[in-house]
């Protein structure tokens, strides 16, 4: 990707839809065939979908947004998203652009390394189990590595067996072998149920025991994704609040969700709502994703928040997020469905570990504009004004009605579906 394009595009929510599309396929240098994908003209059809799950009787559309202003690493992103939810990429392209004004995100990750677990039962005895397995490690890693396939040969593969003994359980006690598994550019859950379900029988040899599950965990606290970034005071005062008083009110905002699960569980819903739009928009298993985050939130024994935000010694504001982050760029829907292979080029990302950062700094950035709005204006001001556009939809207006009963509705502050209906009536009659 080029460094001259720049992903602040002032205004961009202003121009027409065909507008805005033709500046993303100018970004990313789209072919007609591949802006007809974007326009809904030429994307996923019946038969492919056929072909991707059971049963299958048609398609299911979603909205397909950019989010604009992100600066990642010194690099500039235009960032797919799709979610029916409003505001959501308005306000964290809004976001990204206060995060510019401090020189954007920092994101780190680790190496792609996926668990697979093995569960063994009925040991004769679980530590002289454990030990066999100690012992024979490298032996099982060559023999996970020996059916390993493409991953191996792009220098993935096995990479470490860990033992862990539960002795007090319903059924008696269990041994748990971890298999850990690097998959490189893929999300990896073919491979890393390939390799211990092949793995299965040597490991019943070894222990005496028998192998009830071979699977892998979701809990992908080996393969993390990481953003910071600053957001200098001035740029968070507002008409009623001074920069200052929004940093401590955010502040203060972030700590009720470190300390208190019932708003840790809204305030990472927020977070996700960044996050699963990404990895939605590229194909990837957005389930893995959600359930990996929030155990990952509640490893000590209380569910906390992702994020972190604090005051700097300058007074600036400043966040910080981790979690397990398995996506993939290559296999699976990231290379089925047309508009998932779209969103790829979009980004420009060159490995999965690229896009799990970008996922994470989008993340963060949802956070921060859902807590500064509930922090200082409150959150509905600006979601029931887009909450007033899908009313005035559902009542019935079409091209500019819709903008007139929305600034009637607003101005009315009567936001409801009944006024929407009894409006568009009012200007078709």
């Amino acid at each position: 990707m080029s460094n001259q394009k720049s992903s602040r595009i002032s205004g961009f929510y202003r121009r027409s839809l065909a507008e805005r599309a033709a500046v993303v396929a100018q970004w990313a240098n789209l072919s007609t065939q591949e802006q007809a994908v974007l326009l809904g003209m030429n994307g996923l059809n019946a038969s492919q979908a056929d072909n991707m799950i059971e049963n299958a009787i048609g398609i299911y559309a979603l909205p397909l947004g950019v989010a604009t202003n992100f600066l990642i690493n010194d690099q500039d992103y235009l960032v797919p998203m799709v979610i029916e939810e409003p505001s959501v990429v308005a306000a964290v392209s809004n976001a990204a652009r206060l995060f510019r004004e401090g020189g954007g995100f920092t994101t780190s990750s680790d190496e792609p390394i996926m668990i697979g677990q093995i569960q063994v039962l009925d040991l004769p005895d679980i530590y002289v189990a454990a030990g066999a397995i100690r012992s024979n490690k490298d032996r099982l890693l060559a023999e996970a590595n020996e059916i390993g396939g493409s991953i191996v040969k792009h220098g993935g593969g096995a990479r470490d067996i860990q033992v862990r003994p539960i002795l007090e359980t319903p059924i008696g006690p269990m041994l748990i072998v971890h298999l850990l598994y690097d998959t490189r550019d893929a999300m990896g859950a073919n491979a890393i149920n390939t390799a211990v379900e092949h793995l299965a029988p040597r490991i019943e040899e070894l222990t005496g025991g028998r192998v009830n599950l071979r699977i892998l965990s979701n809990l992908t606290d080996q393969r993390k994704a990481r953003a910071e970034g600053m957001i200098p005071a001035k740029e968070l005062a507002s008409q009623s609040i001074s920069g200052q008083e929004a940093v401590k009110a955010i502040v203060e905002a972030g700590i009720f969700a470190e300390v208190d699960p019932y708003r840790a569980t809204t305030h990472n819903k927020g977070i996700m709502n960044g996050i699963d739009a990404v990895v939605i928009a590229t194909g990837n298993d957005w389930r893995a994703v959600e359930s990996g985050a929030h155990a990952y939130a509640a490893r000590d024994g209380q569910y906390r928040s992702l994020t972190k935000w604090w005051q700097d010694e300058n007074g600036n504001l400043r966040g910080s997020i981790e979690l397990p982050l398995a996506l993939g760029i290559v296999g699976g829907a990231t290379r089925v469905h047309p508009a998932a292979g779209l969103a790829l080029k979009i980004l420009g990302i060159q490995s999965a570990r690229q896009l799990s950062e970008i996922a994470a700094a989008v993340g963060l950035a949802q956070n921060l504009a859902a807590i500064r709005a509930l922090a200082t204006e409150g959150i509905q001001n600006g979601h029931m004004r887009m909450h007033a556009r899908q009313l005035a939809v559902a009542a019935g207006a079409s091209g500019e009605q819709v903008a007139r009963v929305v600034q009637t509705m607003i101005e009315e502050g009567s936001i409801r579906l009944e006024r929407a209906k009894a409006l568009v009536q009012e200007m078709t009659s």
